[in-house]
């Protein structure tokens, strides 16, 4: 894929780098489908920010792709 990737201007070719990181932690298919289609939705013209994401978009995105976690508690006692 790196030799694919000589071909496209600096600023796609990190694009593209960037997504392949973002996914590279999910681990089905399906979790990377639903992952894109959710990011497709979110950053589309017709969504509820008019392609702007809300915060709330942001932290499912990220919940999404395995970044963003609900606290734990800490049980030091």
């Amino acid at each position: 894929m790196n030799w694919l990737l000589r071909f496209l201007p600096y600023e796609k070719r990190a694009l593209v780098e960037l997504a392949l990181r973002m996914v590279a932690s999910l681990d089905t298919s399906e979790e990377r489908q639903a992952v894109a289609e959710y990011g497709l939705k979110m950053l589309s013209p017709d969504s509820d920010g008019g392609s702007r994401c809300t915060v709330g978009e942001w932290a499912k995105f990220g919940s999404k792709l395995g970044v963003l976690r609900a606290p734990t508690k800490n049980n030091n006692g």
